[in-house]
């Protein structure tokens, strides 16, 4: 069952929207009526995906971890559909996975860069065209990993922390400006990350088995839902996916 949020007129941009939860969102956003910017350093699965979608949709080849390409990406979001609503911060990076004792410094950074500061940028770039229209909503994928250590996940888990706090001082500077900040930790995914980590064989993460992961539409589901007025209660906050009250509230069975 899909959230009942109607997104016509809204223009939404997603990072990370060459596969997984990223391309969900797209196909899920736009088939509520939104119009959607799909940015991803691959160009390929980007430009299928738009084509797929049709003429609401925007391919936006890019880098997160650049600033240039971030802002960039929200001024043809502006160029093509006229502003920008919803950013949803979803692009990631786990590789490699690495204890701290032999992690290399370059790769460990990189991480950072994605993880962390392509949230920022994604949050500066977006904040000057939503407070000029009145409000926005801006949400960031989380992880259970921004609360609690995992072994050989030094640079997700410092990543994902500081994005959790980015998000929460977002809120605390911008609420008022009609900004509604949120983060969603949806657990373990079915993704390609998951099959990354299953290659590890390293942490308990690693040893689970595949049914133990949820489909990805079911965060990109969230996500819908986290736009719609039934959420305003909860701007501010981190969901997560492992509430089952949260999932029977959202429609996710």
């Amino acid at each position: 069952m899909q959230p009942n949020v109607d997104m016509t007129g809204k223009r939404v941009l997603i990072t990370g929207a060459s596969r997984g939860i990223g391309a969900e969102s797209a196909r899920i956003f736009a088939a509520a009526g939104a119009q959607v910017g799909l940015m991803s350093r691959s160009a390929a699965p980007v430009d299928a995906l738009a084509a797929e979608i049709g003429e609401q949709a925007l391919a936006l080849p890019g880098d997160v971890a650049s600033w240039a390409d971030v802002s960039g990406a929200v001024e043809a979001m502006v160029r093509r559909f006229g502003g920008l609503d919803v950013l949803i911060n979803n692009a990631g990076a786990m590789e490699p996975i690495s204890h701290l004792a032999t992690s290399d410094p370059e790769a460990w950074g990189h991480v950072i860069d994605i993880n962390l500061k392509g949230v920022y940028y994604g949050m500066r770039a977006a904040l000057p065209v939503m407070k000029s229209a009145g409000g926005g909503t801006i949400i960031t994928v989380s992880s259970g990993a921004a609360h609690n250590p995992v072994e050989a996940w030094s640079h997700y888990c410092a990543s994902k922390a500081g994005a959790a706090m980015l998000t929460a001082s977002l809120d605390k500077e911008e609420r008022a400006s009609g900004i509604r900040a949120m983060g969603l930790s949806p657990g373990t995914v079915a993704t390609q990350m998951q099959r990354e980590i299953k290659a590890s064989g390293i942490n308990p993460v690693s040893q689970l088995d595949w049914s133990d992961h949820i489909p990805a539409d079911w965060p990109a589901r969230a996500m819908l839902w986290m736009c719609g007025p039934d959420a305003d209660p909860l701007i501010g906050t981190e969901l997560s996916l492992r509430d089952e009250t949260l999932c029977q509230r959202i429609g996710l069975t």
